[in-house]
């Protein structure tokens, strides 16, 4: 990823790392997860995908929300606006709730068959070996 962008991104949301060993950003989100905090991120990443000569995957743990707000239409439109996205890359989603869960599993649903490979995960050693990645740095604590 580019130093600028990179900084940019890891500034806008707290939480956020990238190893470019793994090729892998990952995002430990807390709090309220809303509509818009989904469309900074979105526009955010997009963005870096503009830029960014080598795709990277991404990984979003759930585990450290106290709210979930987001519309299920709003689920659809952020999959059918990701479904455009050219570059072969996987995106993996770990909950331990119920709700965090169903979202991931929606949103899962909704990019089949899309460039972008999406799964959602219960189990963050699933999630480590999906992503091809030591479980270590998908711990919410990793540094």
């Amino acid at each position: 990823m580019n130093e600028e962008p990179l900084a940019t991104l890891l500034k806008t949301f707290p939480h956020t790392r990238y190893y470019p060993e793994w090729r892998l950003l990952t995002w430990h989100p807390r709090g309220l997860f809303d509509d818009a905090l989904a469309d900074k991120l979105i526009g955010v990443i997009g963005s870096e995908e503009r830029v960014e000569k080598v795709p990277f995957h991404r990984y979003a743990d759930f585990s450290g929300l106290t709210h979930i707000r987001l519309k299920v239409g709003h689920v659809f439109d952020v999959a059918k606006l990701r479904r455009g996205v050219s570059e072969p890359v996987k995106s993996a989603f770990f909950s331990d709730t119920i709700v965090g869960l169903g979202i991931a599993r929606m949103y899962e649903a909704l990019m089949e068959e899309a460039i972008i490979q999406v799964r959602a995960f219960r189990e963050r050693a699933t999630a480590a070996e999906w992503l091809g990645v030591p479980l270590e740095i998908l711990e919410p604590t990793a540094r």
